[in-house]
């Protein structure tokens, strides 16, 4: 990546909202955080073959259907946005304080904006009890969460939850931090 664009792409990733201290950002600010940034498109470009030359090359294997290409979070940042949504301890009941943020986040899935795209919803955990426990725990939460949205409208199609367990900590420096504990929804589009 040009050094150019990697300033850019960061001064934006800069300039957007962090909702992970806010825990009801309002449905607006959730579209603006996870639509698509605008890029020229390439609707109308063509790839011809390479000729063949005499000159030997390495083939790289291509990705087909049974080989898919890297997963999402291999690509480039994507559209994302973390909120702390608050479950009883050692559960996936998604606590009452938390309904307006994922009520909010149910209308901006539903948005003109955001109506064709596809997103994972990440449950992470902090660092508090066993590696497997969490894993378990945190799919359960972000299953939670995706049933909560799929009830409000969305359809289940556009969603797929995915635990983290402590994987990806939002707060390395204090892995048993609330920020850790949190949901991440992320445009896989």
């Amino acid at each position: 990546m040009k050094l150019s664009s990697l300033i850019w792409l960061l001064s934006i990733c800069a300039a957007q909202p962090s909702f992970a201290h806010d825990p009801t950002p309002g449905a607006e600010q959730m579209v603006e955080q996870l639509k698509l940034p605008k890029t020229r498109s390439l609707r109308n470009f063509v790839v011809e073959p390479a000729q063949a030359s005499s000159v030997t090359a390495s083939v790289q294997p291509q990705p087909t259907l049974e080989q898919p290409t890297a997963p999402y979070l291999e690509q480039p940042l994507r559209p994302s946005l973390s909120l702390l949504i608050q479950f009883d301890f050692n559960s996936a009941r998604v606590r009452p304080e938390s309904l307006p943020a994922l009520v909010n986040l149910a209308k901006a899935l539903q948005s003109n904006e955001l109506k064709g795209s596809k997103f994972a919803v990440e449950g992470h955990t902090d660092a508090k009890g066993s590696a497997p426990a969490n894993q378990v725990l945190s799919q359960q939460r972000a299953q939670a969460v995706r049933e909560f949205l799929k009830s409000r409208g969305v359809d289940e199609i556009r969603l797929v939850a995915i635990g983290k367990g402590y994987t990806e900590l939002a707060n390395g420096a204090q892995p048993f931090a609330a920020e850790n504990r949190r949901v991440r929804i992320v445009n896989l589009d």
